[in-house]
């Protein structure tokens, strides 16, 4: 495996059109709508939207556990694909993200990936502070927990745009 390729990805087919789909996962505002471990998001600066460079501050927790980590959006390409690398406290820690592509049948093909950047400090530091020993095993649970909820909500609304 290259030092580039994810950790961990997981791939989902939705029955909806990739817009909508989009609508629903190309904003990493929306992650607390998903995700089982993000609360909420904040845009940090001017920033209001996702766009590359856009950065922004993730809240998140884990039973008791709470931590904050800054996002910076490094792919945004609009209806196909955004990611994003976090850090924590001016150190790496990972980078997430998701790609859309349309099926034959009118569906989308999403693709969710976590690739691990935490070294030194950082990696010593993260099973205490999330409470969690297998990262790629548990981010691959939270990645499938995060598409199934997505694909919930984009095949419940049946037309794009609708919530």
């Amino acid at each position: 495996m290259s030092p580039d390729a994810p950790d961990v990805e997981v791939t989902v087919e939705i029955a909806a059109p990739r817009d909508r789909v989009w609508e629903l996962i190309g904003d990493p505002a929306r992650m607390a709508e998903w995700s089982p471990e993000c609360d909420r998001v904040t845009w940090i600066g001017s920033a209001s939207t996702p766009s590359l460079g856009a950065r922004f501050r993730g809240h998140n927790s884990k039973g008791w556990r709470r931590w904050t980590t800054t996002g910076t959006v490094i792919t945004f390409e609009e209806g196909r694909a955004v990611a994003w690398h976090v850090d924590f406290l001016g150190s790496a820690v990972a980078d997430w993200g998701y790609r859309l592509e349309d099926t034959p049948d009118g569906g989308t093909r999403v693709t969710g990936s976590f690739t691990d950047r935490r070294t030194g400090l950082i990696a010593a530091l993260g099973r205490p502070a999330r409470g969690v020993s297998d990262t790629p095993s548990h981010n691959r649970a939270g990645i499938t927990a995060t598409l199934e909820r997505v694909r919930a909500a984009a095949e419940a609304s049946g037309t794009p745009g609708t919530r």
